[in-house]
C-alpha cells in the first residue's frame, strides 16, 4: 500500500487541485482535503481510487520515444565515402548519422569518429564502412524518457523500433529540445 502522504506530493507533480482529483476519482474534494491532512485515513477502496488515479495521470503524461524522437531518419551507406557522410551531415545539421543496409541499422559514424579518421588516415577517401562503429541500441517507441537518458550516457544516439523496424532516432540533441521546449 503506498503511504497516503504521498497523494498531497503526487497531486501537486501532477499540477491538480484537490477538486481535479476528486473528480477523477470519483470522490468528494473534503475527502482528499481530510486525507492530504491527515485527520482521516480513508477505506482501502477510496485509497486505491485516488492512487490509481494518480497513477493514470502520471503514466498518460510520461514521456516516451515517441515523444522525443525524430522521425526523419538520415542516413548513410556502407558503401559510401566519408565525405558524403560530412556532407549530409552539414546539410541537416546533424551530428551523428545511421548506417543502413537495406532496412537494418549496421551501425553509425559521427563527426568525432570521422574527423579522428581523416586526421589519422589523411585521406577524405575512406568508407563509411571502414570507420563505422558497432549498431547504436534499439528500443520500443514506448520506452520511457529515463531509458533514453541512461542510454545516451553511453551512445552517441539510440534507434527507435517498432516491428523490427526503424522508425526514429533519438540524439542528446532531441533530448535536450523535448526537455526544454
Amino acid at each position: 500500500m503506498n503511504d497516503l502522504r504521498e497523494i498531497k506530493v503526487l497531486r501537486k507533480k501532477l499540477n491538480l487541485t484537490q477538486k481535479d482529483l476528486a473528480k477523477i476519482s470519483n470522490v468528494s474534494q473534503s475527502l482528499i482535503a481530510k486525507i492530504e491532512s491527515g485527520k482521516i485515513d480513508p477505506s482501502f477502496s477510496n485509497a486505491t481510487k485516488i492512487f490509481d488515479t494518480l497513477r493514470n495521470i502520471e503514466k498518460k503524461n510520461e514521456v516516451t520515444c515517441k515523444d522525443i524522437m525524430n522521425k526523419k531518419i538520415i542516413f548513410v551507406k556502407p558503401n559510401d565515402s566519408i565525405i558524403n557522410a560530412i556532407k549530409k551531415m552539414r546539410k541537416f545539421e546533424i551530428s551523428q548519422i545511421p548506417v543502413l543496409v537495406g532496412n537494418e541499422i549496421k551501425g553509425y559514424v559521427s563527426e568525432t569518429i570521422l574527423l579522428e579518421n581523416i586526421l589519422k588516415e589523411n585521406s577524405k577517401e575512406l568508407l563509411i564502412e571502414n570507420v563505422m562503429k558497432d549498431t547504436p541500441p534499439a528500443v520500443p517507441e514506448n520506452a520511457s524518457k529515463e531509458v533514453i537518458v541512461g542510454l545516451l550516457k553511453f551512445f552517441a544516439l539510440v534507434i527507435v523500433v517498432k516491428k523490427g523496424k526503424p522508425i526514429g532516432i533519438i540524439t542528446k540533441a532531441d533530448l535536450l529540445r523535448t526537455m526544454y521546449k
